[in-house]
């Protein structure tokens, strides 16, 4: 599809449009018929650009203070830890940003924040804007985001930016009395990099606060010494695998046929296999698919 020339190859806001006389009709048309995207509250993008870090971070800053630093889920965006899909809200949420003591808030609807204490060590520049490190973003979002979602997080920035427990550790005595820091310090010992999606960490999360073995993420099942299967958690012992359906690798036919016929191989060999997705977290799923895991771990001890 040819794209209208007059749309910029890089990230753009609606005022800089109105600059050189586009309409807001216009515009709005061009994101109703899939040109462009709007990749955060104000900015957009040619659909045909890339949605990479940088992309992101060009994006955040034609929005934000040239003294703010991007943190939290943002700077988890903006690092390629996505702690929630923007493509699946409909309302696109603030930037979080935050300013130095001393100087002068971000006064614009696109962001959110106030002021924190930052040191230099605690801040990386992406493509000229300030963003909070990994290993500090990691452990922010431990102490703010449900139990759910900071366990992903942690496991997500151990997974990409190669974060240790070890890491986590030593910056523990900066967040004395820090709200959540308790919740921070039980998180970061079951943190693990293997886990691939937010799905897989919160699966993880149930079982180990159910009181039942921490299985091992991304299992290989072997035939005659061969691997011939990676399954999301398994007890190689037990025979028993859990997986977590999400919609980004299970959601087309084909790959809800090449799921049956995985899950059918491993039957065929006496594995036990219990699937979860999304909808499995509610009070009456989780107690249910809980217990049918623990009893086919009791049945297989």
């Amino acid at each position: 599809m040819m794209l209208p020339p007059e749309i910029p190859g890089t990230p753009f806001t609606w005022a800089q449009m109105k600059m050189i006389g586009l309409s807001r009709h216009r515009l709005d048309a061009w994101v109703a018929n899939g040109l462009v995207r709007r990749v955060l509250v104000g900015v957009y993008l040619r659909a045909d650009v890339p949605d990479t870090p940088v992309n992101r971070a060009r994006s955040a800053a034609l929005v934000v203070s040239p003294f703010a630093v991007v943190c939290d889920r943002t700077a988890a965006w903006l690092l390629d830890v996505d702690t929630f899909e923007y493509r699946e809200l409909e309302i696109l949420p603030p930037l979080e940003t935050y300013v130095l003591r001393g100087h002068a808030r971000t006064n614009r609807p696109e962001c959110a924040g106030g002021e924190r204490d930052l040191q230099p060590r605690d801040v990386c520049v992406m493509d000229g804007l300030g963003v909070t490190t990994p290993l500090r973003t990691a452990l922010d979002l431990g102490c703010k985001l449900s139990r759910r979602s900071a366990l992903a997080a942690l496991d997500g920035f151990m997974r990409v930016h190669g974060v240790t427990r070890g890491e986590m550790y030593a910056q523990l005595p900066r967040y004395f009395r820090r709200r959540g820091v308790v919740q921070l310090r039980r998180l970061i010992p079951i943190a693990d990099p293997r886990a691939e999606s937010p799905g897989e960490s919160w699966t993880r999360l149930e079982i180990v606060d159910a009181g039942l073995p921490v299985p091992q993420p991304q299992l290989w099942v072997y035939e005659h010494g061969r691997p011939v299967f990676r399954v999301d958690l398994g007890y190689p012992r037990s025979r028993v695998v859990v997986e977590y359906d999400g919609r980004e690798f299970h959601d087309s036919p084909e790959q809800r046929q090449h799921d049956r016929e995985r899950r059918k191989w491993l039957a065929q060999r006496g594995w036990k296999v219990i699937v979860v997705d999304k909808d499995s977290f509610s009070p009456e799923a989780l107690s249910a698919w809980l217990d049918e895991l623990r009893m086919a771990l009791r049945l297989a001890a």
